[in-house]
């Protein structure tokens, strides 16, 4: 499709799902704050070094484009969700496979809890004996996924894996976040949410409305007028969502709308390793939902002509790296040192990535983490993925150094057995 073909659409500036067809075959699916401006930025002058070329490749092969206006952005994205797991977009799910992507669980309990797991984790946590009611998914964007469900556990309070022990139950519960469980009708109440919710993720927002404007009527006809009132304001947070974060989470995961290379839940860290400059190599893991991402750690031998300087083996190390612009982009970048090592990282993935962070560990005497430099509300909101993604470079950095170390020892040993061996004595 060219973009004359293109500009024939005319295109809403609205939310909603597009996808990219060959024929009847769907290739892609993806989700829009505008419409309109999303799909026209696949036609930019710069596709090829803001797109990367799995998704090249797709706008190559397609020559058709759908899609299907929301209400809000939190709707396409629960759309987008029910797209891929419906049709299995090769572009989609080309990248990862379905154990890899988030999904949303309910569980099956009196009262139930609404989690993220990602598909792994899931089959594990099923095979220990998790009851499961209903999961949603695959949704391939977690941070926008985290922001999907803030904005609707403020309509309709939930129970998650966070807020089961008593005190942090009653804080959530007195800020509106958890359902009341302690009083006689609280459970039959929770479980009618519980099926908003799951309607809501099932596309089925109209019916929701329904519902809750027929349950408001039967409370205001019994004169229950304050449970009346809290459907009401119910329905009305339903028919005017306020999903600002989602379009913010949108726009980052794209680098300012024109880049679809960023995943708003990973966190690399990188770590260096050597003796005093010799064998030196370097390690970049991948944290994302608060777990390593082990089948995307990566090594990196060093020139050796770098030594023992840390800030240059950083520079060279992050240079290959985002180098790579096929690999998804992180949220957080995460390194070890002070100012120095921040700041040449900052320079190295600003000149690739600019919206991607970048966070320093500062270290003590015994190689303990005793500060973090970098933007304070990430720190606070990331600060268990940053601290475990920093201990997974130092550990894999360490095995991969002794391993470099070990074959260099074989190799000199048998270098060293073959020269005896051809000497004869005189």
């Amino acid at each position: 499709m060219t973009i004359t073909e293109w500009n024939k659409l005319n295109m809403p500036d609205v939310p909603g799902v597009y996808l990219w067809k060959q024929g009847k075959t769907v290739l892609y699916v993806g989700k829009a704050t505008s419409l309109r401006d999303r799909v026209r930025s696949y036609f930019s002058d710069d596709i090829i070094s803001t797109r990367g070329p799995r998704i090249i490749d797709m706008v190559t092969k397609a020559d058709l484009i759908e899609w299907r206006e929301t209400d809000s952005v939190l709707e396409a994205l629960i759309l987008e969700a029910n797209l891929i797991k419906e049709l299995s977009p090769f572009y989609n799910v080309k990248e990862k496979d379905d154990r890899s992507f988030n999904y949303v669980v309910i569980t099956d309990e009196d009262f139930p809890r609404i989690v993220v797991m990602r598909g792994r984790v899931l089959d594990g946590a099923i095979a220990d004996g998790l009851k499961v009611r209903d999961t949603f998914g695959p949704f391939t964007n977690g941070g926008a996924l985290r922001e999907a469900l803030k904005i609707m556990r403020r309509m309709f309070p939930f129970l998650d894996a966070t807020v089961m022990a008593r005190d942090g139950h009653e804080f959530y519960r007195q800020i509106g976040l958890t359902p009341e469980t302690a009083t006689p009708s609280a459970r039959a109440e929770y479980l009618e949410s519980i099926r908003h919710i799951r309607l809501f993720f099932q596309g089925r927002k109209g019916e929701v409305i329904k519902l809750l404007t027929e349950q408001m009527h039967v409370h205001s006809e019994a004169l229950e007028f304050e449970r009346a009132n809290e459907l009401k304001k119910q329905i009305f947070a339903l028919e005017h969502i306020r999903d600002v974060s989602l379009v913010k989470e949108d726009v980052e995961s794209l680098g300012g709308g024109s880049n679809e290379r960023i995943d708003s839940a990973r966190v690399e860290a990188y770590d260096t390793a050597h003796i005093s400059g010799s064998e030196s190599v370097s390690v970049m893991v991948v944290v994302s939902g608060g777990e390593p991402v082990k089948s995307q750690y990566k090594k990196f031998k060093l020139d050796e002509s770098i030594g023992n300087n840390d800030v240059e083996s950083l520079r060279q190390v992050l240079t290959r790296r985002f180098a790579h612009t096929e690999w998804y982009f992180p949220k957080i970048v995460v390194i070890d040192g002070g100012e120095a090592q921040r700041n040449v990282a900052l320079e190295i993935v600003r000149e690739y990535a600019p919206q991607v962070l970048v966070v320093s560990v500062v270290k003590d005497e015994r190689h303990k983490p005793k500060g973090i430099l970098g933007d304070a509300d990430v720190i606070k909101e990331f600060k268990k993925d940053i601290l475990l993604a920093n201990a997974e470079a130092h550990r894999f950095a360490l095995a991969y150094h002794r391993k470099r170390r070990h074959m260099a020892v074989s190799t000199l040993r048998k270098k060293t057995t073959k020269s005896k061996k051809g000497t004869t004595k005189k």
